[in-house]
């Protein structure tokens, strides 16, 4: 069983479709390289809340544990 860390790397595009991450109270803040590979149903799916896009910066709202997840990911980069 994935992770919700791997869950939401794989609706972000894929590790490497992802610049930089960082964890920010309630949000993971992204920055993508591709954001046509964002799957929004994806990471909703992964338990996020809402997803903003704004060009290549994703925000992809999940409450409370955004930082721990944001260093998961950062792990696996």
């Amino acid at each position: 069983m994935a992770s919700k860390a791997e869950k939401i790397v794989a609706g972000l595009g894929g590790i490497e479709n992802i610049e930089e991450v960082e964890g920010c109270i309630t949000r993971l803040r992204t920055e993508v390289i591709d954001p046509s590979k964002v799957d929004e149903a994806a990471l909703k799916a992964a338990g996020a809340h809402g997803v903003v896009k704004m060009g290549t910066a994703i925000q992809v709202v999940i409450g409370t544990d955004a930082d721990p997840i944001a260093a998961d990911i950062e792990d696996m980069m």
